[in-house]
């Protein structure tokens, strides 16, 4: 077999990233994303590429967030792996955007198969499944219930509190991964972080209360660099049972809808059940699967 050459690309090299067949259609999924060419790599087989990745981060970053491209030929899974082992970053994260329904596509689930075995031996675990929802402005605005009064709140300990006791009992892995790691506090501060690093307004936040003044949980209309999406929505755990996420989530699309949106991005673990409920009801579609892989840094990940 001919030697495994690993590049990382340049701006004169970037076309070479392109030079795959593309079976899960991650360019199309992609084509809003703006990748730099020096966080890009590829390994090549002679003059064929045989795995490629591409690591993103906002224009402000000097290190990666995460992995969001990760594609690797049939039968090549250690030369995927390595390509990830050797890069000279390690960020935590891959994400694998799939086609939605991809386990009912044999080539589909083989093409899966190949590249999660190459993102196990560079050393991540999946943590979760996710479904990737697209909502636009074709589809109608969904109802608003009318049971709950919105509004911002400028104070950030005031969402910390909420967010300490939505993440109290939760169905969100990442969030339980945190609170596994470093308690509730931890898993709350790492989603008010979040909310920061969006480049949307801060006085977009909201919070929602019954008529009668009693917290209800948050929602999050905001941009991230993709474009409009829904951010966060979370109901305390006293407040649960009467569909309020709903509620949240048709607000949070009205709101963004209000501020011009065309579109609106989310997304929710398909575990959590009510919320994909939620989502469905809303009017919103599954546009694509995840499967979210993290880093463990005791199995391969240099």
């Amino acid at each position: 077999m001919t030697d495994l050459v690993i590049r990382t690309l340049d701006d004169s090299s970037a076309h070479l990233f392109h030079t795959m067949p593309d079976p899960l259609g991650f360019r199309e999924k992609h084509r809003r994303t703006r990748f730099r060419p020096d966080w890009q790599r590829i390994a090549l087989r002679g003059d064929r590429t045989v795995a490629r990745a591409a690591w993103w981060g906002r224009t402000e970053d000097t290190e990666p967030l995460l992995i969001n491209w990760f594609d690797v030929a049939e039968g090549e899974e250690e030369a995927g792996a390595e390509l990830v082992r050797s890069a000279p970053w390690h960020p935590d994260e891959v994400d694998l955007d799939l086609p939605s329904g991809w386990r009912d596509d044999p080539g589909l689930r083989a093409a899966v198969r190949t590249r999660d075995t190459a993102a196990r031996k560079a050393g991540y675990r999946p943590l979760v499944e996710r479904f990737l929802y697209r909502w636009t402005a074709d589809l109608g605005l969904p109802e608003r219930p009318g049971r709950l009064v919105f509004a911002p709140e400028p104070d950030d300990a005031v969402f910390l509190g909420l967010l300490r006791r939505i993440h109290s009992a939760t169905l969100d892995a990442h969030a339980r991964r945190a609170i596994e790691e470093g308690g509730v506090g931890r898993a709350a501060q790492e989603e008010l972080d979040v909310f920061h690093w969006m480049p949307s307004p801060r006085d977009w936040w909201q919070i929602a209360r019954t008529p009668g003044g009693e917290p209800v949980g948050i929602h999050i209309p905001a941009h991230n660099p993709s474009g409009p999406c829904v951010g966060f929505v979370g109901v305390v755990p006293e407040q649960r049972g009467h569909g309020y996420a709903y509620d949240l989530l048709a607000e949070c699309t009205h709101f963004l809808a209000g501020h011009g949106a065309e579109f609106i991005a989310a997304a929710t673990d398909q575990a959590n059940f009510p919320m994909a409920a939620h989502f469905a009801r809303a009017g919103y579609p599954v546009v694509r699967e995840r499967v979210n892989y993290w880093a463990d840094r005791g199995a391969g990940a240099r």
